[in-house]
């Protein structure tokens, strides 16, 4: 399917290059400098030319390349890429030039084990350090056992894991994480909200436990089921491969054998009954050409059990302010010139509570006043055991062999960064 694989810099220089098959010379990767690297114009991550399509992927300084001659599915082609990345990371942490360069002989070894004669074989991270690792060489008699081993993993079931892992404590970390995107107009009106959530989990379990997992009963995934007012509508779903998609269909219950480690068990986005945890009421009127006045109300759609925390709010003003006169109850405002707005950070807002921010700007005279285009308020938050879809999980359970007890943690994060905006 993949005929070759490159690594390129922002100059166009080829890092690492791998050959699969014979149906393409080393010379393509000239072709994809001169069409795609030096072309500015080139916007798409898919150039065909000719016979030959170029995939690639920008990360960082560099160029992911994946190079086909055959009709291969593009979305399978970008998943192997983003999944490359994603192993890189977790050996070396950043991936820009200097990380390729001094890792070179670790990505020719990764990309060779991950794909054969062109298809993509395996890529679990766990099972790849099981037997591609930077540290010592083992002695012969533990590497024949551990040959063993690797080879029933991955062949076996479960290739995400390996049946003689051991803990002292067994424990299970779940974070359902949401971050909220909204774009109100200045009438109150949402144009957009939505959310883009993930479940990640850090399962510290020995041997190879059946976790079972329940989210809400009230869970609608198909818009044609024509769920309750109150029920919580995901418009679509994206397992890691361990689950057991029959069984969700079916009780809405999510069963696994989890990987060891930490792991991304779920991805979701829901575009129906989001709850909005903050509500921010501008209201900003212009007196004269010398002065504006801002009243921005900041109020917490959520229990007073819980808080908000890191506020941030951006608020733009006149490319011709000269200064702001700022008055908050908490938190603290402070104007800053060079990116024409007010930065207003409160550290903490209760539920249920109200805070209120009011300015007056002060404007230059111009001789040609230009019409102030208004930019949105920015808002930054985090809540935590909170969820702006209304996603819940009602249960956890770990089932094992050696019957042993396990310790369960469940928390909820609704955040938003750069993307809760509010017109005015």
């Amino acid at each position: 399917m993949i005929s070759a694989f490159f690594i390129f810099n922002q100059k166009g220089e080829v890092l690492i290059s791998r050959l699969y098959r014979t149906d393409l010379k080393r010379s393509i990767a000239d072709v994809f400098r001169i069409q795609v690297v030096s072309n500015s114009d080139v916007r798409s991550p898919i150039v065909t030319l000719g016979s030959t399509s170029f995939f690639h992927v920008r990360l960082n300084n560099l160029y992911i390349v994946a190079v086909t001659k055959c009709n291969a599915n593009a979305a399978l082609v970008f998943e192997y890429c983003y999944r490359f990345i994603s192993i890189a990371k977790s050996y070396f942490g950043k991936v820009d030039e200097e990380a390729v360069k001094n890792n070179f002989v670790l990505i020719y070894e990764l990309i060779d084990e991950i794909i054969d004669f062109g298809y993509p074989q395996n890529s679990e991270i766990d099972t790849l350090k099981t037997y591609i690792t930077t540290e010592s060489i083992m002695s012969t008699a533990a590497a024949v056992e551990e040959s063993s081993k690797i080879t029933t993993q991955a062949t076996g079931a479960t290739s995400w894991r390996r049946a003689d892992v051991k803990y002292k404590k067994n424990e299970a970390f779940v974070d359902v994480v949401e971050t909220v995107n909204l774009s109100m107009s200045a009438k109150g009106t949402v144009l957009r909200a939505d959310v883009d959530g993930h479940i990640l989990m850090r399962a510290y379990l020995s041997g190879t436990p059946e976790c079972k997992f329940g989210l809400n009963d009230k869970l609608v995934i198909d818009k044609s089921e024509h769920g309750t007012s109150d029920a919580v509508e995901l418009d679509d779903c994206r397992f890691h491969q361990c689950v057991r998609l029959d069984e969700f269909d079916s009780t809405r219950t999510i069963s696994f054998i989890p990987p060891d480690g930490e792991f991304e068990l779920m991805k979701y986005r829901s575009t129906s009954n989001v709850k909005l945890p903050l509500r921010v009421i501008p209201t900003v009127n212009e007196i004269g050409t010398s002065q504006v006045s801002f009243v921005v109300t900041v109020k917490t759609n959520f229990n007073n059990k819980l808080s908000a925390t890191n506020v941030v709010l951006r608020i733009p003003t006149p490319l011709n302010t000269t200064d702001v006169d700022c008055k908050v109850p908490s938190g603290k405002a402070k104007y800053v010139p060079a990116e024409n707005v007010v930065v207003w950070k409160i550290p903490r807002i209760q539920g249920g509570a109200e805070v209120t921010f009011s300015g007056l700007a002060q404007l230059t005279s111009t001789t040609n006043r230009q019409v102030w285009a208004r930019p949105p308020i920015d808002v930054d938050f985090q809540v935590l055991m909170f969820t702006a879809s209304g996603l819940i999980v009602r249960f956890l359970k770990v089932f094992e062999k050696g019957n042993y007890n396990s310790i369960k943690w469940v928390r909820y994060l609704t955040k938003a960064s750069g993307s809760y905006q509010i017109r005015f």
